[in-house]
C-alpha cells in the first residue's frame, strides 16, 4: 500500500473510531439526562432480592450503553449505605451481563434502521418541545450514528484484507495474544467504553483483519480495561463502595486473564461460538461475562468480606492534610483570578453539602449522635466559608470592577447565599426532624420511607449536577438543572398528595409521622431549588432565560 492510500486508510479508520466512541456516548447521555432519577429508583429498589438486583443491573447497562455508568451510579448508592456492597458487586456482575448483551444488538444489521432512526431520532430532538422526548430523540440518534461508524469500518478496512503488511501484523497478534490482550485492554480504557472496543474488533474480525485468537484476547483484554475505567473514576469515592469496584475489577479481570491463557492454549474451542471470526468473538465476550456472574453470584458476601479486609479505610490512621481555603489574598489585585478562586471555594462548599445531604438520610432510620455532629461541624464551617467568601467579594469589588466581572460577583454572591439556605434546610429541617422522630420513637411506613427515599436520590442527582455545572459551565447541562427543579416541585406535589391518601386511610405510622414527612419534602425541594441557582448566571449569558417569566 503506497503512502497516500496508508494516510486515507488511516484516517477512514480513526473518523470511523471516533464516530463510533462518541456515538456511544450520545446514547449514554440520552437516557442520563432523560431517564436517570427512574434508573437510579430501579437500582435502590434491587437491594432486597440477588437476582433482581443482577437484573436490575442488566438492564440499567442496556439502556446505558455502559456498564461503567452504572458502576459509578451504583457506587453512590453504596458510599450512602442505601446497597450493602456485596449487593453492589451483584449489581455490576448483571451490569458486565448487560453490557455486552448490548454489543450483540448493535451488531444486527438491517439496511432500514439507519435512516427510520436517524429521521425519528432527529425529528423528536429538533421539534419536541418535551425534555424526555428529545432525550429520546438523542439516543435514536446515536443509535443510528453506531451503525454508521460500523459500516464505514467495514467499508474503510475491506480492502486491507488481502494487504501483505496487514496479514504480517495480524497474524502476529494471532500468535502474540499477550500483545493482543494489552492491546485490548489498552483501547477500551483509552476510549472509556468497553462497548466500543468490542465493536470495533469484532467488526476488524468479521472483516478478517484480526485472526480469531486475537479477536478473543483483544476482547477479553478490553473486559479488563472496562472494569478498570471503574476503578479509576471511584478512587476519590469512600472506601465502602470502592470494595464492590475492586471485587468486581478482580472478578472480571482475573476472569479475562484465565480465558485468553484457556484460548491460547485450546484455540479450538472458539469453535464451539460460532461459525465464523465475527459471531465467535461476540459470543465470547456473552458467554465470558455470563459465565462469571453465573459463577461469582452465589459468592459476592464472600469476595466482598476478603477484599473489605485488604482494602480498608485508613484515614484514621494516617495524617490528614486540610485543604485550606481556595480565597487567595494575593488574587484580589487581580479581580479576575480573584473570582476564579471564590468559585472554587463554592465548589468546595457545594461538596461539603452534598456530603451533608448524604448522611442525613440514615438519621431517619437509626439515630447516631456522632453522625448528627458531624453534620452540625459541616454546618458551621459553611457558614464560615458563606461569611469569608462575601467578606472576599467586598474586598474585590472595592477597587472596582468592570460591568461583566461586578456581574460575576453578584452572581457568585447570590450562589453562596442559596448554597448557604441549602446547608440550613439539611441542619435546621432535616437533622431535627430525625431527632425528633428518634425522641418520639416512631417511624416512615414503609410506603412513605420508600417515597422519601426515592425523593432524596431525584434531589442528589441533581446536587451532582449542578456540581458538575459549576465546574463545566455547560449551558446544555445548566438548562437541564434549570428544568429539573420544575420536575422535583411536581414530584413533590405528588408525594405530598400520596402522603394525605394514606392519611385518609388512617395509616398509623403515616399519621405519627406526619408533618416530619411533609416537612422533609418540603426541605429536599428548598436543597434542590438553591442548587439549581447555579445554572440561572450561565443561562442569562447564554440569552436562554426569560428576564420576566410573567406573560
Amino acid at each position: 500500500m503506497n503512502e497516500p492510500h496508508l494516510i486515507q486508510f488511516l484516517l477512514n479508520i480513526a473518523g470511523a473510531a471516533a464516530l463510533l466512541i462518541w456515538a456511544v456516548r450520545l446514547v449514554r447521555t440520552g437516557v442520563e439526562r432523560g431517564f436517570a432519577n427512574q434508573l437510579r429508583t430501579w437500582l435502590r429498589h434491587s437491594a432486597n432480592n440477588r437476582l433482581l438486583a443482577a437484573g436490575s443491573g442488566l438492564g440499567a447497562a442496556v439502556f446505558l450503553q455502559s456498564s461503567t455508568a452504572v458502576a459509578v451510579l451504583t457506587s453512590n448508592f453504596v458510599a450512602k449505605g442505601a446497597l450493602t456492597a456485596a449487593t453492589g458487586l451483584v449489581i455490576l456482575l448483571g451490569a458486565d451481563v448487560g453490557s455486552a448483551l448490548v454489543t450483540q444488538l448493535l451488531l444486527v444489521r438491517q439496511s432500514f434502521f439507519i435512516p427510520l432512526l436517524l429521521l425519528l431520532g432527529v425529528s423528536l430532538f429538533l421539534r419536541s418541545g418535551n425534555d424526555t422526548l428529545r432525550q429520546v430523540g438523542r439516543i435514536l440518534t446515536g443509535l443510528a450514528l453506531i451503525f454508521v461508524s460500523l459500516d464505514m469500518i467495514r467499508a474503510a478496512t475491506g480492502p486491507m484484507v488481502a494487504n501483505p503488511g496487514t496479514l504480517v501484523v495480524m497474524e502476529y497478534l494471532g500468535r502474540d495474544l499477550l500483545t493482543a490482550f494489552v492491546i485490548g485492554a489498552g483501547f477500551a480504557w483509552l476510549v472509556h467504553s468497553s462497548v466500543a472496543a468490542v465493536l470495533l474488533f469484532v467488526t476488524l474480525a468479521g472483516q478478517g483483519i484480526l485472526p480469531p485468537t486475537a479477536a478473543a484476547a483483544m476482547i477479553l483484554g478490553a473486559n479488563l480495561g472496562g472494569a478498570f475505567i471503574a476503578y479509576v473514576l471511584t478512587l476519590s469515592a469512600p472506601v465502602v463502595s470502592r470494595q464492590m469496584i475492586v471485587a468486581n475489577l478482580v472478578l472480571r479481570g482475573g476472569g479475562a486473564l484465565i480465558a485468553a491463557v484457556l484460548v491460547s492454549v485450546k484455540p479450538e474451542l472458539l469453535a464451539y461460538l460460532g461459525a465464523d471470526p465475527a459471531r465467535q468473538a461476540i459470543n465470547l465476550h456473552l458467554v465470558f461475562n455470563v459465565a462469571v456472574a453465573v459463577v461469582a453470584l452465589p459468592f459476592t458476601v464472600s469476595v466482598t468480606r476478603v477484599i473489605a479486609r485488604v482494602l480498608t479505610d485508613k484515614s484514621a490512621a494516617t495524617l490528614t492534610l486540610d485543604a485550606g481555603s481556595a480565597l487567595d489574598p494575593a488574587a484580589l489585585e487581580r479581580p479576575s483570578r480573584g473570582l476564579d478562586c471564590a468559585a472554587r471555594e463554592l465548589l468546595d462548599m457545594g461538596q461539603r453539602i452534598e456530603k451533608m445531604l448524604i448522611a442525613v438520610e440514615p438519621l431517619y432510620d437509626t439515630w447516631n449522635s456522632l453522625g448528627a455532629q458531624a453534620i452540625e461541624d459541616q454546618d458551621r464551617t459553611i457558614k464560615r466559608m458563606h461569611l469569608e467568601i462575601k467578606l472576599y467579594l467586598a474586598k474585590l469589588g472595592q477597587k472596582g470592577l468592570n460591568e461583566e466581572l461586578s456581574r460575576r460577583s453578584m452572581d457568585l454572591a447570590s450562589i453562596s447565599t442559596s448554597l448557604d439556605a441549602a446547608s440550613d434546610a439539611i441542619t435546621r429541617t432535616m437533622l431535627e426532624l430525625t431527632q425528633r422522630m428518634h425522641a418520639q420513637g416512631v417511624h416512615f411506613s414503609p410506603k412513605g420511607r420508600e417515597e422519601i427515599g426515592d425523593f432524596l436520590d431525584r434531589v442528589s442527582g441533581n446536587v451532582q449536577l449542578a456540581l458538575n455545572v459549576m465546574m463545566n459551565q455547560n449551558p446544555a447541562e445548566a438548562r437541564e438543572l434549570v428544568a429539573a427543579k420544575e420536575k422535583v416541585r411536581r414530584v413533590e406535589q405528588k408525594l405530598q398528595r400520596h402522603h394525605l391518601e394514606r392519611l385518609r386511610e388512617g395509616l398509623v405510622e403515616s399519621i405519627e409521622t406526619s408533618n416530619i414527612h411533609q416537612e422533609t419534602l418540603r426541605a429536599l425541594k428548598q436543597i434542590n431549588t438553591s442548587f439549581s441557582m447555579v445554572g440561572y448566571p450561565i443561562l442569562a449569558k447564554s440569552g436562554d432565560l426569560l428576564k420576566s417569566r410573567l406573560t
